[in-house]
């Protein structure tokens, strides 16, 4: 999925999964209105779970999550906390690959929180997405303010467009930079 040194560290990764955390950025909240029970969802650049676990209770009981990251201590992370609950059986651990996502499931939606600044070659991860999409699939892709300016979300924009996504919707999101995408 990328060969950048900038990926978030495995380390750090108790700061991405916190109560503080919670409260800004409630995970209920961010992806509910983007869901329905029987979809399989891509949650692209996992971390430690923060979103994929209450994706999966948002999937009601049906459809599955798809927990891809680059890094096998995150999936790790992930694994632990879903080990011997009802989750384990809706949540599909994936390591992508060093230059590409790899997954070959076709998905309904893909989550994208905080991750695609992190690719060094967006044009070959937009074209890859495309592919992993269902007809009607969505992409929301979250990205930090304080790691991405206006003039890179834009530029990201460009390239989205220029590989078959139109935008439907940019959300007002607090210290991020938010969009709904679509495939054209």
């Amino acid at each position: 999925m990328t060969g950048n040194t900038k990926v978030c560290p495995v380390e750090i990764a108790g700061g991405l999964d916190n109560p503080i955390r919670r409260f800004i950025q409630n995970p209920k909240k961010i992806v509910k209105p983007f869901l329905m029970p029987g979809m399989v969802v891509l949650d692209l650049g996992c971390g430690p779970g923060f979103f994929t676990l209450e994706i999966a209770k948002l999937l009601d009981g049906s459809g599955k999550v798809i927990a891809a990251d680059l890094q096998d201590g995150m999936l790790e992370m992930v694994r632990q906390k879903i080990r011997g609950t009802e989750l384990e059986q809706r949540i599909e651990l994936y390591k992508c690959q060093d230059q590409s996502v790899g997954v070959s499931e076709k998905v309904d939606f893909i989550l994208a929180f905080y991750m695609v600044h992190e690719v060094p070659n967006q044009e070959k991860l937009f074209q890859e997405l495309k592919s992993i999409l269902k007809p009607n699939g969505k992409i929301f892709i979250v990205e930090p303010k304080f790691h991405v300016t206006g003039k890179s979300f834009e530029t990201m924009l460009d390239i989205a467009s220029n590989k078959g996504f139109d935008i439907i919707h940019r959300r007002k999101s607090f210290l991020s930079r938010s969009v709904l995408l679509k495939t054209k």
